[in-house]
């Protein structure tokens, strides 16, 4: 399969080199760039390359490459491409300046463009879960008479039909279906026991440790494979200034954090939350901030129960929290939410703000989607915004109705698209407009807050 895949696009540099490149004789270097203000940057939606959540754009080499710009003074303008092979025609016709997604490093492609700025050496490994140190599989040796789940003709079945091979046979290869699974599902599916093995390459697998800590994901079962980013030839400046960026940089706090942030923070949660045991309850307290919750839940017509709920669900009542993502304080507000609330970067943690940021956030999401008329579904689709991203909720309601759901009813019809985001041909669909979407925390989110909120209902008194 890889094979295949460096075979098609080794062809389609050559088509480029022997008469496309021809039709775009402009040279864009940086020095253009510069003077533009803009990088345009193409890269593919994925959990470790590039995605939205919450409304803002973020991913590892997108976190990255805007590390890079803003040193230069430059914004980055995002051009995601459907596919590698669509990624690379846009580079190759000037459509883009620079490709931010690992790139297979091989000599072939030396000769169409060149590699720059962000480089690593990757490797696929075996997912299992952690057990007692004498259960663990330690050696490729071990895989014989297990049974490994990968993606039917995918790079790690490729990968586990050879290592079958080098072990003289005995591996277990059970195929999963590509159109309906995707390797995050193989992963999850390990740490909730229902299968006992699946390969990864290991920044997708250090990434999903971070949701999963159940995983281990040390076990190494391929060669190492270098890949980097790339721009056209006629950009020696840029891939220069790429170069110097990321090794000067590579060391210092600004990259460290990034790397942190994707692949070591915790992220999300596997299972639903309890609810808060607090023998209060039966005296009509949920928090030590209830005073705010009922005055801006009276002042935004919101039940005061619900915005605590929302708030034990963001932080655990914790108003000095900040999430991987950037969400922060009692109501997890992000900081481009804040900031469009009046709420300035040194008030998002002082609890009365956040409170009164976060009941005004719902109530604008409440109103967005007043046209349901059913207020119990109004309500699902305005958490589910609030946890995801409105964008992401319009683009699951958008794919409900073309494929005959319900876009005003959540559970089952728009719940499910947004769960279904995670795959290509549907975040690629032409309705959507936010790409992918990994969308259990969301669902997950909506079950916990509804019934917790419903919990305090029955204990605390309006």
């Amino acid at each position: 399969m890889l094979k295949d895949i460096l075979a098609s696009l080794i062809i389609i540099f050559l088509s480029f080199s022997c008469g496309e490149l021809g039709k775009h004789n402009e040279v864009i270097d940086f020095p253009q760039i510069l003077q533009n203000d803009t990088l345009h940057v193409l890269t593919l939606n994925t959990s470790t390359s590039y995605f939205i959540y919450r409304d803002q754009e973020m991913g590892y080499h997108y976190d990255m490459i805007s590390n890079f710009c803003r040193e230069h003074g430059i914004t980055p303008h995002v051009i995601v491409a459907e596919n590698m092979d669509e990624m690379i025609r846009m580079l190759q016709n000037g459509k883009g300046d620079v490709i931010a997604y690992n790139l297979p490093v091989t000599n072939q492609m030396k000769d169409s463009f060149l590699y720059a700025g962000f480089m690593q050496t990757s490797h696929q490994v075996l997912v299992q879960r952690v057990r007692q140190v004498d259960s663990m599989l330690t050696d490729v040796v071990e895989l014989i008479g297990k049974e490994v789940t990968v993606i039917d003709n995918s790079k790690h079945f490729d990968r586990l039909m050879s290592l079958d091979k080098e072990l003289g046979g005995g591996i277990i290869i059970d195929r999963a279906d590509r159109d309906s699974l995707v390797t995050e599902d193989l992963i999850r599916m390990v740490s909730r026991g229902e299968i006992e093995f699946t390969v990864s390459d290991d920044d997708l697998a250090k990434l999903n440790q971070t949701y999963f800590r159940n995983l281990d994901v040390h076990l190494q079962i391929s060669f190492d494979q270098r890949s980097s980013w790339a721009v056209r030839k006629n950009s020696p400046i840029l891939a220069d200034s790429l170069n110097s960026w990321f090794e000067r940089t590579r060391a210092e706090p600004a990259y460290l954090r990034i790397e942190k942030r994707y692949f070591e923070e915790a992220k999300g949660y596997t299972e639903i939350r309890q609810f808060s045991i607090n023998e209060n309850l039966e005296l009509g307290v949920i928090s030590p901030y209830d005073i705010y919750f009922r005055r801006y839940g009276e002042q935004t017509g919101i039940d005061w129960r619900l915005l605590a709920s929302i708030s034990y669900q963001e932080s655990t009542f914790d108003s000095g929290v900040n999430s991987w993502a950037g969400a922060s304080g009692l109501m997890g507000l992000m900081p481009s939410t804040a900031s469009s609330l009046g709420v300035d970067a040194d008030q998002i943690f002082d609890p009365e703000t956040n409170i009164r940021a976060g009941s005004e956030y719902l109530k604008m999401l409440l109103n967005v989607f007043s046209p349901i008329n059913d207020s119990k579904e109004q309500l699902k689709m305005a958490l589910a915004a609030y946890n995801g991203g409105i964008g992401h909720i319009f683009d699951a309601r958008a794919l409900a109705e073309k494929y005959g759901a319900d876009p005003d009813v959540w559970a089952g019809n728009v719940e499910r698209y947004i769960q279904l985001k995670r795959l290509e041909q549907y975040y690629n669909d032409p309705v959507c407009k936010n790409g992918y979407f990994r969308g259990d925390e969301t669902v997950n989110y909506v079950i916990d807050v509804v019934s917790r909120w419903e919990h305090y209902m029955q204990r605390v008194k309006e």
